[in-house]
């Protein structure tokens, strides 16, 4: 599966748009879309050149394909609905697929728990141990993307 324009559009959303580096909240270098690596796979640094709203969309686009590869990979069902795809998605580009691989969101998605792997989304709020209200509330709408 790919992810669709609403799935992209709730990760830009999310995400916002940074031309120039900066640091997340998990203190990771981060450009454009939420990226904290270039199509080639070299990591973003502070002190990188900005880029512009193209350039930033091409660097999704580029790099969306490795997250969706772990969700068409790792996720066991033998289908998945868009919606569930794109929430997916969505929350793995923002937690990092090797979280994703060891959640427990996955592995009640693999049991057909759906209704118990989509309340794991809530628990995924915080960085460094600190609930952020922008995590909170991108959680409750993958969470509603998940579900409907």
């Amino acid at each position: 599966m790919k992810t669709s324009l609403k799935g992209i559009e709730l990760i830009t959303t999310f995400e916002g748009f940074s031309a120039s580096p900066y640091y997340c909240p998990a203190g990771i270098a981060t450009i454009g879309y939420g990226s904290t690596k270039y199509a080639d796979g070299r990591p973003v640094k502070m002190s990188d050149k900005p880029v512009t709203y193209f350039e930033a969309e091409e660097l999704l686009e580029a790099t969306l394909g490795e997250y969706e590869d772990a969700i068409n990979r790792y996720v066991t069902l033998p289908f998945l609905n868009q919606n569930q795809f794109d929430a997916l998605v969505s929350f793995t580009y923002n937690v990092g697929i090797g979280n994703f691989k060891k959640s427990t969101l996955l592995k009640k998605l693999n049991a057909s728990l759906f209704e118990d792997a989509a309340k794991e989304f809530l628990k995924w709020d915080k960085s460094k141990g600190i609930a952020l209200a922008g995590l909170t509330k991108r959680r409750k709408t993958e969470m509603e993307m998940f579900n409907g």
